[in-house]
């Protein structure tokens, strides 16, 4: 028995210098959408959020639930009414040489009639402690998704050799 590929690479894009955003706008035939970021941001001596925004729709039509912890204290918050949704969290460059990953899922992108729910998991490294990040979001649109631009919230870029991935979930 075999089993049909269910989880496709769409398109990677790796920065080949300091960049303020990255945008992905060729995407169709999936139910779900995966990206993962492998990467840091500019900004100094911290992790830095890392924005989506959909179909260049910054109309506060985006809310969103976190948990967070660094090895010694853990924390959550909340945001509503937000002109983006903060997928998860990166490095930033004085920080560490090391690269953070995030993963975000955006659920059922392409459907009509309901709003989009968005999955954000990071990690990342801040001076010998781990910072972990979970997220759940709803992008407050019946629109179809149709393009994705990720920009970090404080950076100002991503910095050269960031990779970003995105993959599409076919119907199993």
């Amino acid at each position: 028995m075999s089993s049909a590929a269910t989880y496709m690479p769409i398109a990677t894009t790796t920065l080949g210098s300091n960049t303020a955003s990255v945008t992905f706008n060729s995407f169709s035939g999936y139910t779900d959408l995966i990206i993962v970021i492998n990467g840091r941001t500019t900004r100094a001596n911290d992790s830095d959020a890392v924005q989506i925004i959909f179909n260049s729709d910054n109309s506060n039509s985006y809310s969103f639930t976190l948990l967070y912890g660094d090895g010694s204290s853990a924390g959550a918050g909340q945001a509503s009414n937000t002109s983006s949704h903060t997928l998860g969290r990166l490095i930033g460059t004085s920080s560490t040489t090391q690269p953070s990953m995030l993963i975000g899922q955006i659920m059922n992108y392409s459907n009509t009639t309901t709003y989009k729910t968005i999955l954000g998991r990071s990690a990342n490294q801040i001076t010998n402690n781990y910072g972990v990040y979970a997220n759940v979001g709803l992008y407050r649109s019946t629109s179809a998704i149709t393009s994705m631009t990720l920009t970090p919230a404080v950076g100002p870029n991503f910095v050269t050799g960031s990779t970003f991935t995105l993959y599409g979930i076919l119907a199993a």
